[in-house]
């Protein structure tokens, strides 16, 4: 049987708006909040170990709710007040979970293959390039996402939300510019720079050996570690007036080139 909540005003439900809001409120506590059916669903398969679920029964049912619920899960129902004060979208299932983070270091990264395939992505500021390069990467069953030098925490909602839920599904470190450069060279993975300096078109190169496609923000690009690090710094031909595109649609292009060089595999 559930517990309810009915106040805005609950301690619980307050220290809930503060995970959802502050990324140091998440650091601090090892705890974030999921909001959705997809994104649950796809965070139980990824191995997250749900704390709390809370269901607004108007949208869904307690039964519903229960595919997600493990013998040592708390399960709390909440009103319509509660749920609008939590949710971070106008247009959701009625569902959120309170979830424990996981350690995202280069330990916990696991290859299955000989040539694995990585997309790092060095300081990327906005949550919705992070969560679109995260799908882009799920759609390419890339092997790995290193992101270099966050500039927000891995469980801010806006990249959930714009993952869709991959942020769950993919595996994912983070690190300094230096440490990536270091684990990469340690295993061997050969690092290619998208920069426009001494740079070959990308379609020239072979990407069926260990390969990692590295992107930088679209006003600043790659710092020169990576450039002095490069095996070789690789460029998409722009046929237009401008010079760049968005960091997520020029991973997805060189992502899906290695991806074509492999046959899909």
């Amino acid at each position: 049987m559930s517990k309810q909540i009915t106040s805005i005003q609950n301690s619980y439900i307050k220290q809930l708006v503060q995970l959802k809001d502050k990324s140091r409120e998440r650091r601090k506590s090892g705890l974030f909040l999921i909001e959705g059916v997809r994104e649950l669903s796809l965070a139980v398969k990824g191995g997250y170990q749900l704390d709390t679920v809370l269901f607004y029964p108007d949208l869904i049912s307690e039964t519903q709710v229960s595919e997600f619920i493990k013998p040592n899960t708390n399960l709390i129902e909440i009103s319509k007040e509660v749920y609008e004060k939590l949710a971070y979208r106008d247009t959701t299932e009625g569902v959120l979970a309170v979830a424990k983070s996981k350690t995202h270091d280069f330990e916990t990264l696991k290859f299955n293959t000989e040539t694995p395939l990585i997309l790092v992505a060095e300081a990327p500021e906005k949550p919705g390039n992070i969560g679109a390069l995260l799908r882009t990467a799920d759609a390419a069953n890339a092997d790995a996402v290193i992101i270099a030098n966050p500039k927000t925490d891995l469980y801010n909602p806006n990249i959930i939300r714009s993952s869709v839920g991959c942020v769950f599904t993919n595996q994912i470190a983070t690190g300094t510019t230096e440490e990536i450069i270091s684990f990469l060279n340690s295993q061997n993975i050969n690092i290619y720079c998208a920069a426009l300096q001494a740079s070959a078109n990308y379609h020239t190169q072979d990407f069926t050996k260990p390969t990692a496609i590295v992107v930088g923000t679209e006003a600043t690009g790659l710092s020169n570690a990576w450039l002095q690090h490069s095996t070789q710094n690789i460029i998409i031909p722009m046929q237009g007036e401008i010079d760049s595109m968005n960091v997520s649609v020029a991973a997805g292009i060189l992502i899906f080139e290695a991806k074509r060089q492999r046959n899909f595999k």
